[in-house]
């Protein structure tokens, strides 16, 4: 064996040993977060399904864990905002829209600027998602007991919009014309947005509001009418384009509702245009066994 062809095993045979480093190191945090995120997960038992009870677990928010553990949280979260940035998601800001409701015409257009958007960011947005839903951890936005007024202002959306409730199910909501979206990731890793609005694992989104800036009081709606599979379920909010229209800002305050087996549970949070899609929360349906 020559020189040449000595030094050329060396440096793969050192390349495959970091790579194998790197994996290991992976998975090593990837567990160590998981357990974390089990420790300070809070649950509570449903109701009964099929004469089994069900229990639901409550993945924590970033606040909830403690402090060296929120800088590693934010060494993650700025990983994320950097690979956004990098795979450039972010809509340029067009013209002010018009005060004037959208014709139809307008309505569509801008429906097929998104499927051209999609054609081109898919898979981009789809490798930003998968990097998103690695995260057990929520983002850091104020968690409480659903209000009566919350549930009034969110249900009289989704029943103008024509929407349903089910067994669980995930609404949003915000107050101007800016276009968020819902993306929640199933049990079984599908992901549901305004590209994948039914799903295999029975999820719908039915309904996604603000592709053209239509309402400044706008809804989005996922849900399971019939039985919703056991497993984890994680939230993600994106903020797909920002409408220059009066009131509206680059920044859009939120309110999320999680709704299993009638229970209800409230997130209120904020995102920026140009940010990266948040985890806001994770949750995981169970058996819970006799």
């Amino acid at each position: 064996m020559d020189v040449g062809t000595a030094g050329l095993s060396v440096l793969l045979g050192g390349a495959g040993t970091y790579l194998l480093w790197r994996s290991w190191q992976q998975r090593k945090h990837r567990l160590r977060r998981q357990a974390l995120a089990e420790k300070y997960s809070t649950s509570f038992q449903l109701h009964a399904v099929r004469g089994r009870p069900r229990l639901v677990v409550n993945r924590p928010q970033v606040a909830d864990l403690p402090p060296e553990e929120q800088a590693a949280y934010e060494e993650r979260q700025e990983e994320r905002q950097q690979q956004y940035e990098t795979l450039e998601l972010t809509i340029p800001i067009t013209a002010e829209a018009s005060e004037a409701p959208p014709s139809e015409d307008e309505r569509e257009d801008e429906l097929n600027l998104r499927l051209d958007w999609i054609d081109e960011y898919g898979p981009p947005l789809g490798e930003h998602a998968t990097v998103v839903a690695e995260e057990d951890v929520g983002s850091g936005v104020e968690v409480s007991e659903t209000t009566q007024e919350d549930e009034a202002v969110i249900e009289a959306r989704i029943e103008r919009e024509g929407g349903d409730s089910g067994t669980v199910q995930i609404s949003l909501a915000w107050d101007d014309y800016n276009d968020l979206d819902l993306h929640v990731f199933c049990p079984s890793g599908e992901r549901i947005y305004f590209n994948n609005r039914k799903s295999g694992c029975g999820g719908v989104l039915d309904v996604d509001m603000n592709v053209r800036p239509v309402s400044d009081e706008p809804v989005e709606n996922v849900v399971w009418k019939g039985n919703a599979p056991l497993g984890a379920y994680k939230v993600g909010v994106h903020f797909y384009k920002h409408h220059r229209k009066r009131r509206t800002k680059r920044t859009t305050e939120y309110t999320l509702r999680v709704v299993t087996h009638g229970r209800a549970k409230t997130y209120k949070g904020s995102i920026k245009y140009g940010m990266a899609m948040q985890m806001v929360t994770a949750f995981t349906l169970a058996e819970l066994e006799k």
